[in-house]
């Protein structure tokens, strides 16, 4: 398992944890070990996600930079976006999507890493999405006020809610069964059967991320010092406690071996680990914690066994599937504004493949001069650029 976290200072930090056996009455030791810095890009570091071989990171500069995990190598860029990197999400092993400031979705073969569908998702920013638990639909919110449903499978625009605010988060619970949104300070909870609003919760100050525990448990920080989880169907707080002694930037929980975890990023630098227990009754534990002495941004999990773990997702639930007959459904009781949009295909012969590779440069219409440069300048290295490890 590493923790890994970007920053304003771009650079990318890796922390392995080692998970020291127990000794008779006393607690298991996690112990964060410095394994990696990587000065990854020209700007500020914007996302993080990971799967179980890779890490992929998005950044102001308008590239997303791969890392080979398992290699501990810069495995390249892709540099189909024209605008800020607002938001990564990978399903599985195979495919990874972006969205940016450009307002573009892209799909992403993981493998080959190609661009299979580039989507004019919103007319100004994608502000962030979130990928179905089935893997056939995504939730997109920007900056035109919208709450969008894209098909995944036909790569087309399934239907368009107007919430009349600029949302800056969009989740899904584990099941898929019920969604958030969120505007500043207020979460939205939805139903995926009606699509329609069943109740709201109130944080004192700006959401900056949401971690869903469980079904009905959403973990909650803001431009604070607390974490707060929530009860989704009764919307009021279970608990709370002071996870950081500045805003908690960001959050990823999972479940691993015996334990469900929450990790948590802040502006002050740390990155902390925390053990959950019964959240109505008794708060986290601190596992263990790191100092960055960095401005962190972005926070990711690397699980380098997928199999023995979950992300947030309770050992009885199943994620839901989707059908064709729930989306008219949707579409009948939400009685807001449906537009079919037309699938968008990639242009390769006009873009090229976007993706720059650490010995060559494959496609020729890079969007701008300053990624054409940036691109020639990776193309001219010969040897592999090997993430520097801290001794």
């Amino acid at each position: 398992m590493e923790l890994v976290a970007g920053c304003y200072e771009q650079v990318l930090f890796g922390f392995a944890v080692q998970l020291e056996p127990k000794a008779s009455g006393d607690r298991e030791k996690w112990t964060p070990i410095a394994d990696f810095t990587h000065h990854a890009h020209t700007a500020s570091l914007s996302a993080v996600a990971a799967n179980s071989r890779f890490i992929v990171t998005g950044s102001r500069d308008e590239t997303i930079h791969i890392y080979d995990m398992k290699r501990k190598m810069d495995h390249g860029a892709l540099v189909h976006h024209n605008g800020t990197i607002t938001c990564l999400k990978f399903h599985g092993n195979r495919h990874l999507v972006s969205g940016a400031e450009d307002g573009l979705i892209c799909v992403w073969d993981a493998k080959k890493w190609e661009c299979l569908k580039s989507i004019k998702a919103h007319r100004g920013h994608v502000t962030f999405l979130s990928i179905h638990p089935s893997g056939k639909l995504a939730l997109s919110v920007g900056t035109d006020k919208t709450l969008r449903t894209w098909n995944l499978v036909e790569g087309r625009s399934a239907f368009i809610k107007n919430i009349k605010q600029n949302a800056h988060i969009v989740e899904w619970s584990p099941t898929g069964e019920k969604y958030i949104v969120v505007v500043l300070n207020k979460i939205d909870v939805y139903h995926l059967d009606t699509a329609s609003v069943s109740g709201s919760i109130t944080n004192e100050k700006r959401v900056s991320s949401v971690a869903f525990l469980s079904e009905s448990v959403l973990a909650v920080a803001g431009d604070e010092e607390v974490v707060r989880f929530c009860d989704i169907g009764s919307l009021t707080c279970l608990c709370e406690f002071k996870a950081h002694e500045n805003r908690v930037k960001d959050m990823f929980s999972f479940e691993i071996a015996e334990h469900h975890v929450i990790v948590t990023a802040s502006s002050d630098g740390f990155i902390r680990v925390w053990k959950l227990g019964d959240v109505k009754k008794v708060p986290p534990s601190l596992l263990c914690e790191v100092n960055t002495h960095a401005r962190l941004t972005c926070l990711g999990v690397w699980l380098d066994s997928m199999t023995d773990t979950k992300e947030s997702l309770p050992p009885a639930a199943e994620p839901s599937s989707v059908s064709k007959e729930q989306l008219k459904s949707i579409k009948k009781k939400s009685g807001v504004l449906v537009q079919e949009e037309e699938q968008l295909k990639p242009d390769m012969e006009k873009w090229g493949s976007p993706y720059v590779h650490k010995k060559s440069i494959k496609g020729s219409g890079l969007p701008s001069a300053k990624k054409r440069k940036m691109a020639e300048k990776l193309g001219k290295k010969k040897k592999k650029k090997r993430i520097e490890i801290i001794q």
